[in-house]
């Protein structure tokens, strides 16, 4: 099993000058360690106007800048929101392959449809269509880093000429892509697409493992017809986290911050009324932090041999990545930091030593039925040479009279390089 990291920039109030700065530059300063210790994925958040909650909404600048702090670790959009009104879909196909070549090849590519109101109504998204929206760009997108050139689409929900997207990713034909889940239902919709499962739920490993049966019995059957141009059989769910000798001290040290994390979000998300610029989470949380029960991301909270035991039942019930989530509520940079660093010596080597196997035999197994679902997968069509349209520049289409003629490949007046300029 491997380890990720979570991030979503959480900043309760009350705000001091600078504090937002310093949030942002302990999370650069965690991640560079996390890389050292031998954390396999980070994973970051994209959210829009959800204060105090997730102060990350650009997360592939700050991606690119842990590329340059780390040298290892993957780096993951945990997730791009991809209805056409937050970013067109080529957008974010450049934006993925920016950041792999940037990190040299290290981009995990999660997707989603978004869910707070206060999001989809911000970019006048249609709940009722967002899933819709998802499906259609999450697919133009992938075509569009495999694609050269992507030769256009006119779909419901957005439409575009035959163009050359660059650049293009290092990983081709495209970054392994995976998508957002919070229940049972997204899981089974993540194998039947050959998507990685990002498991934003806490459920308990014996629920895990039959949600993981699930969706492998998914994935080597013939319902499983790729989104992508990959099929990327794995799961991962999140797990609060923070490690010290002492269970006391470590509830002390990160409980708050889960507790926060979980309240938060269902504020945002199901029974808050968000005033922008003036509601205070923060202090709506304390009146209540004592009354929210435990969940099973509590197991990662506690000593090395708590931790360990917890890590071990999702191990055991074949779970491919667990992602900790530390940097919560007012969680303090140095207990994070503390926490990694112990878990890293303490717990991650054991398995680590049986993730290559792991790896292996999986892969072995799998084999045959994702080249089968990969056969089964209906393609763009590609345009042959002469059906790739040209296009005008400004000055010659002024010397037209404005107009853009039809015209093709053969009988362009502009010598064309019969290279491939992406290698």
């Amino acid at each position: 099993m491997q380890f990720g990291l979570f991030y979503e920039h959480q900043h309760p109030r009350p705000w001091t000058e600078g504090s937002e700065l310093r949030l942002y530059q302990d999370a650069l300063d965690q991640i560079e360690l996390a890389d050292r210790i031998g954390f396999d994925v980070l994973w970051e958040a994209e959210h829009h106007f959800l204060e105090e909650y997730a102060h990350s909404s650009a997360p592939e600048v700050f991606l690119a800048a842990c590329s340059q702090r780390t040298k290892r670790m993957r780096l993951g959009h945990g997730i791009t929101l991809m209805p056409p009104n937050y970013s067109h879909p080529a957008r974010v196909a450049e934006r993925i392959a920016t950041l792999d070549l940037v990190s040299n090849g290290r981009v995990e590519w999660g997707t989603g449809e978004s869910a707070s109101m206060i999001e989809l109504e911000g970019f006048g998204v249609d709940p009722a269509l967002k899933s819709a929206m998802w499906r259609e760009a999450t697919e133009q997108s992938a075509n569009m880093l495999a694609m050269d050139p992507y030769p256009g689409f006119k779909g419901e929900y957005f439409e575009m000429p035959c163009r050359s997207i660059v650049p293009k990713p290092v990983q081709r034909p495209h970054p392994p892509m995976w998508v957002a889940c919070s229940k049972r239902e997204t899981i089974h919709r993540a194998a039947r697409n050959g998507l990685g499962a990002l498991a934003f739920a806490f459920v308990e490993p014996e629920m895990a493992a039959k949600w993981i049966a699930e969706y492998y019995d998914i994935i080597k059957s013939e319902e499983c017809v790729p989104l992508g141009h990959t099929v990327n059989a794995n799961v991962a769910l999140v797990s609060g986290m923070m490690c010290h000798p002492d269970a006391d001290e470590a509830a002390r040290r990160g409980l708050e911050g889960f507790k926060f994390f979980g309240y938060a979000l269902g504020f945002v998300g199901l029974y808050g009324e968000l005033i922008p610029g003036r509601t205070n989470i923060w202090e709506s949380f304390q009146s209540v932090k004592d009354t929210i029960p435990d969940n099973a991301g509590r197991g990662g909270i506690g000593t090395p041999d708590q931790i360990r035991d917890h890590c071990l039942r999702y191990e055991k019930a074949g779970l491919d990545q667990l992602v900790f989530l530390q940097q919560a509520g007012h969680n303090r940079h140095e207990h994070i930091c503390q926490s990694m660093e112990l878990f890293g010596s303490a717990v991650m080597p054991e398995f680590k030593a049986r993730e290559e196997a792991r790896q292996k035999a999986k892969a072995e197994e799998l084999e045959p039925y994702i080249r089968a679902a990969l056969a089964r997968k209906k393609r763009m069509a590609p345009l042959a040479d002469h059906e790739i349209p040209g296009i005008l520049a400004g000055g010659r289409r002024s010397a037209a009279g404005g107009e853009q003629r039809k015209s093709n490949f053969s009988d362009r007046a502009l010598a064309i390089p019969t290279s491939n300029p992406h290698g």
